[in-house]
């Protein structure tokens, strides 16, 4: 009998795909699947992960110190007696048990360790993150993604270009993984516009004939109005079907109109769980994939559950990652609420939307403002040309202040009073805003050079 490598000997796909299939069985097992049938579904492979958390002593740490102890949590319904973590308790971690951390629950040292796929995060708000992914772990992510971009119309006549970015950081592996393994599309890995200028690209779409966009939303613009410069017409020299990837407070008609009418999905991951939640073709909103994921909204301050439609920190259980590094209540940090009434293409909860990072968030006057939702707001100025960069300061006074800076055709006296009443009346608190003409911005944000561009500097305590 052939021995497999110990990557491949990991995996049971079959059992993957009949928990968490994808194409046509996708839909008929979750179009109209019974809450108390998804609950049993979601129980069996929570208790799975618990499990498995308890040999690893980055649990065995964390939820001894909140007085949990093996056979407290009996089923789903005690999630609640566990600790919740984030990212700090990972870096935690990894200071304390560098380089890798103890969170993965294995010994690298040990040439018979469970396999790993390793990467980090980008490190925007500091120190990179290792990322760490078994087999499952790694191909459940990849399916996840395959699923969406299946539901949301991909095919195998399709090429696919992804402006997602490569290097230590997962999403361009990722999603090239997820192409390859679960469509039959073709997969074009341009990255962002340092490992291929965004000149080149445009030439690479209209060459293959690139019909499917995927990244982050940002560059995925930036992108159309290089095309637009070079005389490339999104449309006519290029026909893109659709555009997959990470809106935001993003105007999808602008984005649209700007690929010559191409269609706009929205869906929402983050690198340590992989794909979280996903618009599918009824645009009703981003539906969570309950069967792999059970997502919590917790209080910003407290931490306490949160009703329906009030937004908070988006705390989720990845119910498939029981091989490699368990998360079990993990703080994302993105705020978003459950939709009070959800769309009906399947049985699954709704999210309304990213609002911003509570990590990020910057308190004035008493008004909680996310800087990444600011783009949101701007859009409604036909002036704005979709660059911005937040500058949050302490005035001579000590009180907090945010300075907005906006990159517009003209800039005038007369336009940014227009933006400074536009941000008040939206957001409800006075802010300042400096215009400035069209890649102004571009050493600040570094839109050309990441998947994510900046939007913040917090100068309010240097010294």
């Amino acid at each position: 009998m052939v021995r497999l490598p110990p990557y491949f000997a990991a995996l049971n796909l079959n059992e993957m795909l009949t928990d968490h299939p994808i194409g046509p069985e996708f839909l008929a097992k979750y179009a109209r699947i019974s809450r108390d049938a998804l609950r049993v579904h979601q129980d069996r492979l929570f208790m799975n992960c618990v499990r498995r958390a308890w040999t690893v002593p980055f649990y065995q740490r964390l939820w001894g110190a909140a007085g949990v102890k093996p056979g407290d949590i009996r089923s789903l319904d005690d999630i609640t007696k566990l600790p919740v973590f984030s990212k700090s308790d990972l870096m935690d971690s990894i200071a304390e048990h560098p380089p890798f951390g103890d969170f993965g629950g294995l010994d690298f040292t040990d040439p018979g360790h469970i396999p790993a796929v390793m990467h980090t995060t980008s490190g925007t708000t500091g120190t990179p993150q290792v990322l760490l992914f078994g087999p499952k772990t790694r191909e459940m992510q990849n399916l996840l993604v395959a699923r969406a971009y299946l539901w949301q119309g991909m095919t195998g006549a399709d090429v696919v270009h992804s402006v997602y970015g490569h290097g230590m950081v997962n999403a361009g592996h990722y999603m090239r993984e997820a192409v390859l393994h679960f469509t039959n599309a073709v997969f074009m890995s341009a990255g962002t516009g340092v490992e291929t200028r965004s000149v080149q690209q445009i030439q690479l779409m209209k060459r293959f004939g690139a019909t499917v966009i995927v990244g982050f939303i940002d560059y995925v613009k930036r992108l159309g109005q290089v095309a637009r410069e070079e005389g490339v017409i999104p449309g006519r020299d290029i026909k893109i079907r659709f555009i997959s990837g990470h809106f935001g407070r993003e105007n999808k008609k602008e984005i649209s109109d700007l690929w010559g009418g191409a269609e706009c999905f929205d869906w929402y991951g983050v690198g340590d769980t992989g794909i979280i939640s996903s618009e599918g073709p009824d645009h009703t909103g981003m539906y969570v994939f309950e069967d792999a994921h059970y997502v919590e909204i917790l209080d910003v301050d407290t931490a306490k559950p949160l009703p329906d439609g009030e937004s908070g920190d988006i705390v989720t259980t990845v119910l498939f990652k029981d091989d490699l590094y368990p998360m079990i209540r993990f703080n994302t940090h993105d705020v978003s609420a459950i939709a009070k009434h959800g769309g009906n293409a399947l049985a699954f909860k709704q999210i309304t939307g990213i609002l911003g990072r509570s990590d990020n968030m910057v308190k004035l006057r008493g008004i909680n403002v996310f800087p990444h939702g600011i783009g949101g707001v701007l859009n409604n100025r036909p002036e704005f040309k979709g660059e911005f960069f937040c500058r949050a300061v302490c005035d001579a006074t000590g009180r907090d202040d945010m300075i907005v800076m906006i990159e517009v055709p003209e800039p005038s006296s007369d336009l940014k009073v227009k933006f400074e009443t536009l941000l008040k009346t939206r957001i409800g608190v006075e802010m300042l805003v400096e215009l400035h003409k069209p890649g102004a911005l571009a050493d600040l944000t570094e839109v050309e050079k990441r998947q994510k561009p900046k939007r913040l500097a917090d100068e309010r305590f240097k010294k």
